[in-house]
Order: structure tokens, then C-alpha cells, then sequence
């Protein structure tokens, strides 16, 4: 299961928003996965890559949802106000939005 903060449920249904960047000590999904965001549905993994937060571009940052890469770094600032801790790598996952026919399988 992905976890989203409301303001970005929106983005996520109208598929402005496909891929979010978390903090792991190691990777917990990988591609082709389907998972379950809360709000907008279940969405396929399309990849999970190890990222380097200060190597980000602003093409990086917009499906992301963000304009920038200072903005993306901002919000993750707030997210991680104390940084990476002990041993966590920042991890981008993409992800796809399932159709509605898709929603209901299992």
C-alpha cells in the first residue's frame, strides 16, 4: 500500500501525479506490482530506482507533481524534516493509475 497526503489524491486520479519518492533502508516493491493508494485506487508499478535527492532535475520533479526540483525537495523536507535516517536511500516509485475495469480484480 502506497500512503498519500490528501492534497494529492486529486493529482493522482486525474494522473497528473505518477511517481512519488520515499525514504527506505532498502527497496520494498519492485516492478510490475500492483498496489492499493487509498483515495485514488490501485495503480501498477512501472519502476523503482534508487535516486540521489540533489541530483533531481525539474523534468524529474513534475510527475511528481511538482513545478521544480527545489519545490519536490521542499515538500520532502517537510516529509523528512531530520533527513534520510540511519541508512535510508531516497527510492522514486512510478506508478500507473489502473483503469476502472482493473480496480475490482485481484
Amino acid at each position: 500500500m502506497l500512503l498519500f497526503k490528501k492534497k494529492f489524491l486529486a493529482a493522482i486520479r486525474s494522473g497528473r501525479k505518477t511517481q512519488t519518492i520515499r525514504m527506505w533502508k532498502f527497496r520494498r516493491m519492485r516492478a510490475g506490482q500492483r498496489s492499493y493508494i487509498p483515495g485514488s485506487g490501485y495503480v501498477r508499478i512501472a519502476a523503482v530506482d534508487q535516486v540521489q535527492l540533489d541530483e533531481l532535475t525539474d523534468d524529474d520533479a513534475r510527475p511528481d507533481g511538482f513545478d521544480t526540483a527545489e519545490q519536490l525537495r521542499a515538500e520532502l523536507q517537510k516529509l523528512y524534516p531530520e533527513g534520510p535516517a540511519d541508512g535510508q536511500q531516497a527510492y522514486r516509485i512510478v506508478f500507473e493509475l489502473l483503469p476502472q475495469e482493473e480496480q475490482k480484480k485481484r
